[in-house]
């Protein structure tokens, strides 16, 4: 497996690795593949990962700017991740986080926020924080992993890419 940054001419399969890998998932709306192109559309894909297998791409991480009320700068949200059905729980979405948050280390991020699972981001790390608040969602399922000592206080924004719908 080759862990990589994208290029111009993954982005289809982006797409279809996207909207295979949520398919089936119980709370998508299934607006991921829309969500990537428009933060890419936006200039704000800060990391833009692509798992690789025999030159076929089978995963996807996204890292993009967020906004914390208390003024908080170089933090970011990851989303999606996306790995293919047929290649889930074999590591490459694990390979897929760390590549993703090791390169938002490197160049000067102070954290990163999810909303997901705590039972699946716990092992990387990630930990609900209640002074740190995404609103409209469960405070258990918004997480956060700050990469120093100090921590937030706030709402969290995410860019508006992520309410594209199409």
């Amino acid at each position: 497996m080759i862990i990589r940054k994208e290029t111009t001419s993954d982005i289809d399969a982006i797409t279809e690795v996207t909207i295979a890998a949520f398919k089936n998932h119980p709370i998508s709306q299934h607006t991921e593949q829309f969500i990537i192109h428009a933060l890419r559309a936006a200039g704000v894909l800060a990391v833009s990962l692509v798992a690789e297998i025999d030159r076929q791409i089978v995963g996807h991480i996204a890292f993009s700017p967020i906004v914390i009320s208390d003024g908080t700068q170089n933090w970011f949200g990851l989303g999606p991740i996306s790995v293919l059905p047929e290649y889930q729980r074999q590591g490459i979405g694990t390979a897929l986080m760390q590549a993703g948050l090791s390169q938002i280390k490197e160049f000067g991020g102070l954290g990163c926020c999810l909303v997901g699972d705590p039972v699946y981001y716990i092992r990387f790390g990630f930990r609900n924080y209640p002074d740190l608040i995404y609103e409209g969602i469960p405070q258990e399922f918004f997480l956060a992993l700050p990469f120093t000592e100090k921590i937030p206080k706030g709402i969290v924004t995410f860019h508006q890419g992520f309410l594209a719908k199409n």
